[in-house]
């Protein structure tokens, strides 16, 4: 499987590296992590993150998570999105990208 894409807020990712594993709110409320795949990144970051700033875009490996990766259309939306039901450790993430705005201010990860 090819990388896995998941928007976080830089300051929360920094906490997780002390810590060694991510654990977002989703994984108590919901019980998984949402990802997403490259395509898919903007069009979510701009859907739940348009207020906000300080975004960064990991970039996942799923072999090097502990638990498989779950594509799921869990909303009914006509589109699977990536999800895993656990912790993301830390070294499972191969880059950080920054979540950048173009000049109309909609968000643009690649």
């Amino acid at each position: 499987m090819t990388s896995i894409y998941h928007i976080v807020a830089e300051a929360d990712w920094r906490a997780a590296g002390a810590e060694g594993s991510y654990r977002p709110p989703s994984l108590a409320e919901q019980g998984f992590v949402h990802f997403s795949h490259a395509h898919q990144v903007d069009r979510v970051a701009h859907l739940l993150y348009s207020d906000r700033d300080g975004l960064s875009v990991l970039e996942v490996e799923p072999d090097r998570l502990p638990e498989p990766v779950i594509e799921e259309d869990l909303y009914d939306a006509g589109e699977r999105f990536p999800h895993v039901y656990a912790a993301i450790p830390t070294e499972a993430a191969v880059a950080e990208h920054p979540l950048r705005r173009d000049g109309n201010g909609e968000y643009r990860f690649r």
